[in-house]
């Protein structure tokens, strides 16, 4: 049976930054902030008997990184990377950010709350021991209706810092959230949790999807990531999302596709591709957490 554990549940806001939206103030002045973001889950499922993903995609996408320059996120699985650990050296080698992804790339429903929490402490440090890097931002995906509301919880009682989350799809910027928890703290001693959205509409799954992107070779791929940034670009003072695995945008045909994306907007100024991570160290100091009460005051 699924358990809501009310008291960590966080309301919606479907009201967001409103008509004029937030200008990120992206540094350098850039116009729009690119977050790649590789999902590595090939070897965290219930069958990883098919091995293209992380023995060939992986490295393919991580040198087209490596020809820009360009740093990317990793949503690591914890086993996933514990079954290729020359990956997950040479992702921290080339400065790429490791952040949690959950321990397995499996469905959970039924876990209690003590359960639910064991399961994001072992996947934040068993990830530490294979990258020796501590995440400090995590997308999970997948888990209970309370396991990412509990990520900040157990991140506190560890003692280790937590610089945002990603689960959430609903906006172009990052926001800051109230956490319910902290409602009796004074207002100085409340942290708040940083939201990045994340995407699925630029999601290479949609490979694999009907009425997706219906073109096997990558043409219709890289034509909506092309109109996706020309708005955002345009626009100005967003952030948009590629989310890749490599199991999909990894194969050549595809991958060619994902070049020529990169090869378009490297030629454009203004455009900061860079981590989530970096761009939750930009956001926290250029737009500081100011709880709901006290923007009333």
């Amino acid at each position: 049976m699924v358990h809501i554990e009310e008291s960590v549940q966080i309301a919606r806001d479907f009201e967001g930054f409103g008509e004029s939206s937030q200008d990120c103030k992206w540094p350098n002045n850039a116009r729009i902030a690119v977050s790649f973001v590789l999902n590595y889950e090939e070897g965290g499922e219930r069958s990883y008997q098919d091995g293209d993903g992380f023995r060939v995609g992986c490295w393919r996408i991580a040198r087209l990184m490596k020809e820009k320059g360009w740093k990317m996120t990793i949503y690591a699985i914890s086993k996933a990377m514990e079954r290729n650990p020359k990956f997950a050296k040479a992702c921290v080698r080339e400065g790429h950010e490791i952040a949690a992804h959950g321990l397995r790339w499996l469905e959970f429903w039924n876990h209690g709350l003590e359960e639910d929490k064991k399961y994001i402490k072992d996947s934040f440090l068993d990830l530490e021991k294979t990258t020796g890097e501590m995440p400090v931002g995590f997308y999970f995906g997948r888990g209970t209706p309370n396991t990412h509301y509990l990520v900040p919880i157990v991140m506190k009682e560890m003692g280790l810092p937590l610089l945002y989350s990603s689960e959430c799809y609903n906006d172009e910027v990052p926001y800051w959230v109230d956490l319910p928890w902290e409602n009796d703290l004074p207002i100085a001693e409340r942290e708040g949790m940083l939201m990045i959205p994340y995407n699925y509409d630029c999601n290479d799954g949609k490979h694999l999807m009907s009425q997706g992107f219906t073109s096997a070779a990558g043409q219709s791929y890289e034509n909506y990531l092309k109109s996706t940034f020309d708005m955002l670009y345009r626009e100005g003072g967003k952030m948009m999302n590629i989310p890749m695995h490599s199991r999909i945008v990894g194969k050549a045909g595809r991958a060619e596709a994902l070049r020529n994306f990169m090869n378009y907007i490297a030629e454009k100024e203004g455009v900061w591709v860079t981590t989530r991570r970096d761009i939750a160290k930009h956001y926290r100091e250029t737009f500081p957490y100011q709880p709901a009460d006290e923007k009333t005051v």
